[in-house]
């Protein structure tokens, strides 16, 4: 039962790590004019907060405080600002 345990949190720290990593690397490399078109934060308040997240996820503790606001900061960026980028940048504001 511990092994099972420990795989599982294993996971899920990884899992934490991966969309920290996604987040950062997608936030630099969209186009500055995207995040102000979009109505989002600027670039470099959006490259601080998944910065921050990836950070914590690397040094703290994922089920723990700061391991769970960088983990919803990641999962924010990616199911809020990005799909807005995305939407800006065909064309389509909604």
């Amino acid at each position: 039962m511990d092994i099972l345990l420990g795989m599982l949190l294993n996971g899920i720290e990884l899992g934490s790590l991966a969309l920290a990593i996604w987040a950062i690397v997608d936030a630099a490399m969209r186009p500055t004019p995207l995040y102000t078109a979009a109505d989002k934060l600027t670039k470099p308040a959006w490259l601080g907060i998944t910065g921050g997240a990836l950070a914590a996820s690397l040094l703290t503790d994922t089920l723990g405080l700061f391991g769970l606001v960088a983990l919803v900061a990641s999962i924010v960026y990616l199911v809020d600002v990005r799909p807005a980028l995305k939407q800006v940048q065909r064309g389509n504001p909604w």
